[in-house]
Order: structure tokens, then C-alpha cells, then sequence
């Protein structure tokens, strides 16, 4: 199915992806895709494609966290990050068995390394995925949850907790139909922001995420507690 579907994807999408290209170039003359090395499955590392939506100069700011309304981040391409249209390129991971369509979100191997437990070896055994319960959570709430003062700081200690849970429940729930379901809810969600809402209630899986996370099974201090 991650075949097929992909494949059929960018064939679609493939004059989107064009008309992204074309943007950025004019934009901010430079690459066009973005890659960035993130631990895949088993820990292994992989290289994950995106269209580029930041500026090739990046200054002194070096965060691997991007910030509530970040600097670095040029007009287009936050048009391009908003509608998700950046994240099209990941399809030819999904190619290539990188990644799955649905599956946890992969992270760059600096937070795995640090911050991620023993417990969360679980997420690393299937696939990353373009979408799943922790990455729509992100998508809808992260930035605000971020800010801009200490973006990566802020990041592990108030929003990583909650989207490894997420991606949890998902891992020990998964079958067909609730990816298809995972599938229509991104793609809801999507047109959603893209027509400018901002708030949106709490996924149907923070129940079962938050009892984890009660459970004290989720360490966000700076420790390393475990390596991947």
C-alpha cells in the first residue's frame, strides 16, 4: 500500500512539487529540496528529502528546532511549511522503504540520542511515517508550545513528552483502518490551517498518551538516558 500510494502521489503531485520548486528558486536563489539526516528504523540513519523553506543563510541561529514565527524561515516557504506541501518530497522515502505513510514522526538523532528512553525503542522497531497522532499534534499546537525564546528547550520539554506518547498509542494500536483513518484526519487537518484555523481540540489518542506520560515513563531532562 505505501508503494502504490506514494507511487500514485507523486505522479500527481509531481507539477505541485514544480510550482514549490519554482517558488523557493525565486524566493531565495539556492537549493531547492532540504536534507536532513534522522535516525529511521532500528536507529539507523537515513537521509529524509523536503523542500527547502529556509534561507541558505542562516546566521548564528542554529537550533535543529524551528521557533514560533523562526527567522530563518523565508515568506514562501512558510506558506509551504503551513499547507504541508514541504513534506511532499518524503514520499520518495516512502519509495525507497525509508519510511511508511503512517508511522511514528522521525526525529533527528541529537534528540534521540539525549532524550529518548528505553521505552521509546518501541517507536524506532516500524518504520517513520509521514504522518501519525504525535506528528498532527505538532502540527496543530507545536509552534506555540515552542515559542521563540528557547525553542529546543522548550521543545523537549513540553512537546517532545507528549508526541512520543501519541506516537505510542499509535505503534501498539496500528492496523488498516486506523491509518486510513490517520490518512483522512491529516488531510483534514491540512485544509483546515490552510483556510486559517488556529485552535483545534485535543486528538482522540491524548488519553491514552497522558496516562503514559503519568505513568513517569517519559524523562525530558537533558540526561542521556539511552542511545539509539
Amino acid at each position: 500500500m505505501d508503494v502504490v500510494l506514494s507511487g500514485l502521489a507523486l505522479i500527481v503531485l509531481s507539477p505541485l512539487v514544480a510550482l514549490a520548486g519554482l517558488g523557493i528558486w525565486l524566493s531565495d536563489r539556492g537549493p531547492i529540496f532540504y536534507r536532513a539526516r534522522l535516525a529511521g528504523r532500528d536507529g539507523r540513519p537515513f537521509t529524509m528529502y523536503k523542500l527547502r523553506t529556509m534561507r541558505v543563510d542562516h546566521g548564528t541561529f542554529r537550533s535543529v528546532i524551528t521557533a514560533e514565527g523562526d527567522p530563518r524561515v523565508f515568506r514562501f516557504g512558510a506558506w509551504l511549511r503551513r499547507a504541508k506541501v514541504d513534506e511532499l518530497p518524503q514520499l520518495f522515502n516512502i519509495l525507497r522503504g525509508d519510511m511508511s505513510i503512517v508511522g511514528p514522526r522521525p526525529e533527528h538523532p541529537h534528540i534521540v540520542d539525549r532524550y529518548y528512553g528505553s521505552e521509546h525503542r518501541e517507536l524506532l522497531r516500524v518504520r517513520p511515517g509521514l504522518t501519525s497522532p504525535g506528528t498532527l499534534y505538532d502540527y496543530a499546537h507545536g509552534e506555540a508550545m515552542v515559542g521563540r525564546a528557547d525553542p529546543e528547550r522548550a521543545y523537549v520539554e513540553r512537546l517532545l513528552p507528549l508526541r512520543l506518547a501519541l506516537d505510542l498509542v499509535y505503534v501498539r494500536r496500528a492496523s488498516l483502518g486506523y491509518d486510513v483513518a490517520l490518512i483522512a484526519r491529516t488531510a483534514g487537518l491540512i485544509v483546515a490551517v490552510v483556510c486559517g484555523r488556529r485552535r483545534f481540540a485535543e486528538p482522540p489518542e491524548m488519553a491514552a498518551a497522558r496516562r503514559l506520560l503519568g505513568a513517569s515513563v517519559y524523562p525530558v531532562s537533558g540526561r542521556n538516558t539511552a542511545t539509539a
